[in-house]
């Protein structure tokens, strides 16, 4: 496995740690860590990535913990409302004395907290997010590390096809006001050497319907369309371009290709708007026939017939929560058994994983220059009943 020189940032950290005085929320027989997910509020479906993810160190904690620690694992519901986040990590921080936060959702969210878990130097790990400014300022926030593919990476994804197999193409974006819409739509100006993007329209995401903007965006004559949006506004572009008569190709960004999601526009649209979208995806997909024997869907469904029975395991959000806390697992082993904040970034900044819920050939790979752990994804295609790849690994990072 590679090992790194350590940040100098990092290196100074772990200097200056008193020998025999452990950081908060540890033990020697348990480490506490915490985060935020959208239980309710816009964006509640992503909030199932928070039970999965407890589940999963339930199981952990059936199997003795990790260097004979068990985990606590602390989630509030912050309604993907950046200032309910801010408050609740630092209660987090403050009251529940977490040793680290773990898969907090949302662009905005994370980079709100950024700055207050950089400055107290805990870790901010594997966040449910993929904006370069979360991921590309390692300097100035080393105690922070994505969990997400880079949004602006998958932008480039799909200029890059575009470009390669529709090179006319008249593109239509609609895209979140947020470093998350901003960044896809970059990525995929960046990668466009052919093709025109011949309208764009944003949204906020406490904006009610999206259905005027599909309108004009469809007035614009594209007959490609790219949907930059959480769940429920990928739905209501589904939803408006089918009932203007529009049959553009559809783009649909990752965070929003979870199954249920589809099937909710699939019906509503009598499968005409939603077949043959192309996303990208790095997750295997347990409601996919294909992975029913695959070990890693197996134990999947063992763990929350355990341990969230009142889960759905057609939820695939559940399933991106136990693949994350999967590699947060692997990072506290590495991080040794004389645990301390500095020693997990340290592992953190230094990961050459295969996690088993990936796709097969998706490596994670971090390093003290290296801000995206997700080095490789796929391009899928919806035929109305799964996604169906299309590709082998894409460069991730763009």
């Amino acid at each position: 496995m590679r090992r790194w020189a350590l940040p100098a940032a990092l290196a100074a950290a772990l200097l200056t740690v008193p020998a025999g005085l452990a950081d908060p929320g540890v033990t020697p027989t348990s480490v506490k860590i915490g985060g935020t997910v959208p239980l309710s509020g816009e964006a509640a479906p992503f909030g199932s990535v928070g039970l999965g993810a407890k589940a999963y160190f339930d199981y952990i904690n059936s199997k003795g913990g990790v260097n004979g620690r068990t985990i606590e694992y602390v989630y509030y519901d912050d309604g993907y409302d950046p200032a309910q986040t801010v408050q609740l990590t630092r209660k987090l921080v403050e009251g529940d004395q977490v040793f680290a936060i773990f898969n907090s959702i949302g662009t905005d969210n994370n980079l709100a907290i950024r700055p207050y878990l950089n400055e107290l130097k805990v870790p901010q790990l594997f966040a449910g997010d993929g904006s370069d400014a979360l991921g590309k300022a390692i300097k100035a926030y080393p105690w922070t590390v994505p969990g997400l593919m880079s949004y602006s990476g998958e932008g480039a994804i799909y200029g890059r096809y575009l470009t390669e197999t529709k090179p006319k193409a008249k593109i239509a974006v609609l895209y979140e006001n947020t470093e998350y819409g901003k960044d896809l739509l970059k990525g995929l100006r960046r990668a466009l050497k052919k093709g025109k993007i011949v309208g764009k329209e944003s949204y906020e995401y406490t904006d009610p319907d999206v259905g005027s903007r599909v309108a004009k965006l469809k007035s614009s004559g594209a007959d490609t369309f790219m949907v930059f949006g959480t769940p429920k506004f990928a739905i209501q572009s589904f939803v408006a371009a089918d009932k203007l008569n529009w049959r553009p190709q559809f783009f649909i960004s990752a965070i929003s290709i979870e199954p249920s999601i589809m099937a909710i526009a699939r019906i509503a649209t009598g499968g005409r708007a939603t077949k043959n979208a192309i996303s990208t995806a790095f997750l295997k997909n347990p409601t996919d026939p294909i992975w029913s024997k695959d070990p890693s869907v197996v134990l999947y469904r063992q763990i929350m017939k355990k341990f969230l029975p009142s889960g759905k395991t057609t939820d695939v959000y559940n399933f991106y929560g136990m693949a994350v806390a999967w590699t947060m697992v692997e990072t506290l082993k590495q991080a040794g058994k004389n645990l301390t904040r500095a020693s997990l970034m340290a592992a953190a900044r230094n990961l050459d994983l295969t996690n088993p819920f990936f796709l097969p050939g998706l490596p994670i790979k971090t390093s003290p220059t290296i801000g995206f752990p997700l080095a490789q994804v796929k391009l899928y295609r919806y035929d109305n009943a799964q996604w169906v790849k299309m590709t082998e690994g894409l460069d991730a990072r763009g």
